[in-house]
């Protein structure tokens, strides 16, 4: 009667540490490439085409995409004529009122960046496409634009640079 009860006990003892010590982990970073066909990209600058200007818009969001791919995949970067080749501009830099309070006063102001892409695949010409990315961040209106600017920025092109990132090669 020991016996079995301690049979049993020792076989759940073994079964909860053999399901501790097994851990299954996804990461959401990888690349969906064949670097046996596609060894390059060619990110080009982004010029800022928007009718309101943020002087560091440009070079911060080519530096950003062009960093993600450095760091998450082993194509090497090139400024022209890569196996996949992304360019684009930034054609919206906007900022408009949202909530409206009792007073007819604006509670929260919008700051939105738009970005336009061409990217082409020269291995898989059929996964090449044109899209508009944009990302939003709101804000207090009694805030200014430009105490908060550069942390909206770096939050939106991170978000808009892991957009095109995702839709290029993870494709997921």
């Amino acid at each position: 009667m020991i016996s079995k009860h301690l049979t049993r006990l020792l076989s759940a003892g073994i079964l909860a540490l053999a399901f501790c010590s097994c851990s299954i982990s996804y990461k959401f970073n990888g690349a969906n490439i064949d670097y046996s066909t596609t060894s390059s990209i060619s990110i080009e600058d982004f010029p800022n085409n928007a009718a309101m200007v943020y002087a560091p818009l440009s070079a911060n969001l080519s530096e950003a995409i062009r960093d993600l791919y450095q760091r998450q995949t082993r194509l090497k970067i090139e400024r022209q004529g890569g196996d996949l080749e992304l360019s684009g501009e930034i054609i919206g830099y906007e900022i408009s009122a949202m909530g409206v309070s009792a007073d007819n006063y604006s509670t929260e102001t919008r700051l939105t960046i738009r970005v336009q892409v061409h990217f082409v695949n020269n291995i898989r010409p059929d996964e090449s496409f044109d899209k508009t990315y944009q990302a939003v961040q709101t804000f207090d209106s009694s805030q200014m634009l430009s105490d908060v600017q550069d942390q909206l920025c770096t939050t939106m092109i991170n978000e808009i640079a892991e957009s095109i990132y995702n839709d290029t090669v993870a494709k997921w």
